[in-house]
Order: C-alpha cells, then sequence, then structure tokens
C-alpha cells in the first residue's frame, strides 16, 4: 500500500511539474501516466488524471489571479462551455470499449504533439502575422467583446470540456493554442488563464465521473497531492524555461508516449 502511494505522488509531481512549465502539457499526459505507471484501464485513469489535474491548476491560477494574470471573462466563458460539454465527454467515456478509446486517446496526444511542435518552429513575426485574432485589447489592456469573439472562445470551450470528459485531458493544450489564435493577449496572460479554465472543467468531469462510475480516491490522493506539489515547485522559476525548446521538449515526450500506447494496444489486439 505505501508503494502504491509513493508511485501514485510521484506520477502526480511529474504531471504538475509540466502543467506548471507548459500550462497544457501535464493534463495530457497524466492519462498515460497512470496507464503505464499504474496499469489502469482508461476509463479508471480518467477521472483521477483530472482530479489531479484540477487540483495542480487551481494552485497555478490561484498564485496567478493574485498577481493579476488571469483574464476572467474570458476564462469564465471558456470555463461555462466547457461545463455544458463534459457531462456528454464521460457518459461516453464509460460507453466506449477501453482499446478503442485508448487509440483515440493516441491519437488525439500525437496530434497535440504535432501542432506543439510544428508552433516552436514557426518564427513569433510570422505566427503573429498569420494568426487571424476576433479578439483585439483595448486601450486599457482588456479584451474587446464582439459576437465573433464570444462565439470562438465557447467553442474553445466546448471542444476542451468535450476532450476533459471523455479522455480525462484538462484541455489545455486546445485552449492555450486557441487562446493564442483568437487573441492577441502575451503567454504570460494565456497560460494562468488556461490554468483557471483546465481547474473549473476538471472538476465538473470529476463530479460527473464520480456520479456514474466512483473513482478511486487510494491512487486519486496521493496522485493529485504530488501534482500540486509539482505545481507549486515550478512556480517560482516558470517564466525562466518558456521557449521553443520547452514545447520541443514537450513534443518529444508527448509523441513517444502516443507512439507507445498505439503499439501497446496493437500488441493487445494480434
Amino acid at each position: 500500500m505505501q508503494t502504491l502511494l509513493l508511485e501514485s505522488a510521484l506520477l502526480g509531481s511529474v504531471v504538475g511539474i509540466v502543467l506548471g512549465l507548459t500550462g497544457a502539457g501535464g493534463a495530457i499526459i497524466a492519462v498515460p501516466l497512470l496507464i503505464f505507471g499504474l496499469h489502469l484501464p482508461i476509463a479508471d485513469a480518467a477521472p483521477i488524471a483530472l482530479f489531479a489535474v484540477g487540483v495542480s491548476a487551481a494552485l497555478g491560477a490561484l498564485l496567478a489571479l493574485k498577481q493579476g494574470k488571469v483574464r476572467y471573462r474570458a476564462a469564465s466563458l471558456l470555463a461555462l462551455a466547457g461545463l455544458a460539454a463534459s457531462p456528454l465527454g464521460v457518459f461516453l467515456a464509460q460507453r466506449i470499449p477501453n482499446a478503442p478509446l485508448t487509440l483515440l486517446f493516441a491519437t488525439v496526444l500525437g496530434y497535440a504533439a504535432f501542432h506543439t511542435c510544428r508552433k516552436s518552429m514557426r518564427n513569433p513575426a510570422e505566427y503573429v502575422e498569420h494568426s487571424s485574432t476576433s479578439c483585439q485589447l483595448g486601450p486599457g489592456g482588456r479584451l474587446i467583446w464582439t459576437w465573433a469573439c464570444a462565439r470562438r472562445i465557447a467553442i474553445a470551450g466546448v471542444s476542451a470540456g468535450f476532450l476533459s470528459g471523455l479522455l480525462g485531458v484538462g484541455g489545455g493544450f486546445i485552449i492555450v493554442p486557441a487562446l493564442q489564435k483568437i487573441t492577441n493577449l502575451h503567454m504570460q496572460s494565456i497560460m494562468p488563464t488556461s490554468l483557471a479554465v483546465i481547474a473549473l472543467i476538471s472538476l465538473a468531469g470529476v463530479i460527473s465521473a464520480v456520479a456514474m462510475r466512483g473513482i478511486d480516491w487510494a491512487i486519486a490522493l496521493p496522485f493529485a497531492f504530488g501534482a500540486g506539489a509539482g505545481m507549486l515547485l515550478v512556480s517560482a522559476f516558470a517564466n525562466g524555461f518558456t521557449g521553443p525548446r520547452l514545447q520541443q521538449g514537450f513534443a518529444i515526450l508527448a509523441g513517444c508516449v502516443s507512439i507507445g500506447m498505439i503499439i501497446s494496444q496493437v500488441q493487445n489486439l494480434l
């Protein structure tokens, strides 16, 4: 039992560290860590991952909120849209067999790795030039809300919420690129805003999962404790590790995990 608690906490700390550095990546690697590290089926791993990601994201968002970095209006709209879609994802996750659900997760993870790697290789000036910003910043540094701006942010929230419930991911790998494309916010605002949304959407997913299937708290609590500790560990110096190299490192990690999950499922079918 003690070994299980220690393994859960150590695996959770990896999630918190990556989440604190990227604002997105820790959520999507939580499920593979539970599948490979503790040999859980994806339907059991997903709510545990959501719980841990929600706890660590909430800690990071609260720290950023005190510093005035969270765009709470954008976060509220993203979260409300995500909360509406998350229970549907949880409902479907309980009814899809483990193998196809795992392959779907591996595909989404592979896409996230490819997108992150491609983005990290772009010239920042080129990215800004070709990005479509529906939400512009006003003179006071606040977003100017229009119908096009609200619609695109809501769509991103629905996508993040649905995948959060279905696959146990926080949705940050959708929220961060969406805010980069839709708005001209700086990453110092996008990352903490993403954390706030992840915390709220994850909470809804956990509540839905507990009501429909339950959750293994013996694993979830130490895993969440480790994730929170990892988040606090990197919160003081996360800004020093941002940049293309960090994105490429996450892309390589996510790509390798995606390939490993696919190979594992193919071997099980043979």
